[in-house]
């Protein structure tokens, strides 16, 4: 075991239209100096039962989302963030990054205004407006592959597009197909199919999958189902998917740069977005994403040392 063993760790929980966020504010491993990235990497290499006891059961959920607030290697960044759930490490994480500003708002550690956050995968900026509406400015967005058909077994050929918004997503061609509720399971499966299939076939950085189908509300322009790389979907319209969205769409000419996109989630929650082109030839934008983020609570998280599932269920 490593000498690493905490006693407590300082958590504030919140959600981003219907996703949650567990912020890790104290107790969290010692992990150096260097970048995000490096520090992410020394995360999963040697503490990852760090990981699994904040996601896992019994104190956690599998639809967690984590985030370890660390001190940024970038002078004018006020946080690093290291992003993770419960099967791994997130590069960048959309709706995560809208509940990390609003954790620290919440906390008293930032006002409205402008801010950059060190991830990962990059820096990006964020804005928190007085209604308490966080704009997130993300990574570089682009497509990868436009229009991949792959033969799913059990569905049949499905087109989509690979594209990058901070993670790697599969984004199926729109269709009639219900984004519903009562079609969690069904969407799920079919998903995960998808996955598999987009996997196989030479695209194993594709760990997202991204379902559209028409709006329930009628000044929205898209609803979509969003598989995480856990097989859990997300409840917010997804940062990062709509990221990769606004690329593919600014590529097809669909949306002008400066127009908004209105993205609904499965539960109804809504993400605006809009893009400027950072370089047109190469199809490469800057995506901004807005939400809202609510804490939901402030705890401790104890760990007994003769709790056997003190590390979390795996």
């Amino acid at each position: 075991m490593h000498f690493y063993q905490p006693e407590r760790i300082q958590i504030v929980d919140s959600h981003t239209g219907g996703e949650p966020t567990r912020v890790v504010l104290d107790g969290g491993p010692d992990l150096g100096g260097g970048t995000v990235a490096e520090r992410q990497y020394l995360l999963q290499q040697q503490f990852d039962f760090f990981r699994t006891a904040v996601i896992h059961e019994p104190r956690g959920s599998a639809v967690l989302v984590g985030a370890l607030l660390i001190p940024a290697s970038v002078p004018d960044c006020v946080t690093g963030v290291i992003f993770f759930n419960n099967v791994g490490y997130l590069g960048m994480c959309g709706h995560g990054t809208i509940g990390v500003v609003s954790t620290l708002h919440h906390l008293g550690r930032i006002h409205s205004g402008s801010i950059r956050i060190e991830t990962s995968v990059g820096v990006v900026a964020a804005h928190l407006g007085e209604d308490g509406s966080v704009s997130i400015a993300n990574v570089p967005s682009y497509r990868k592959v436009k229009d991949l058909e792959v033969d799913v077994p059990g569905i049949g050929n499905v087109i989509g597009d690979v594209a990058w918004g901070g993670n790697w997503f599969y984004l199926v061609r729109p269709s009639e197909q219900s984004i519903s509720q009562d079609q969690i399971e069904t969407l799920t499966n079919r998903a995960w199919s998808i996955r598999q299939a987009v996997n196989n076939q030479g695209y194993p950085e594709v760990d997202h999958i991204e379902i559209f189908g028409p709006a329930a509300a009628s000044e929205n322009d898209s609803r979509n189902f969003v598989l995480c790389p856990g097989k859990e979907y997300d409840r917010s319209p997804c940062g990062t998917g709509t990221s990769a969205k606004l690329a593919c769409l600014a590529q097809d000419g669909k949306l002008a740069e400066g127009a908004e996109w209105l993205q609904e989630s499965i539960v109804g929650s809504v993400f605006r977005g809009t893009y400027t082109w950072l370089d047109r030839e190469a199809g490469v934008i800057a995506p901004l994403i807005t939400g809202k983020a609510y804490v939901t609570g402030e705890t401790l998280l104890l760990f007994d040392p003769n709790d056997p599932y003190r590390w979390g269920i795996k």
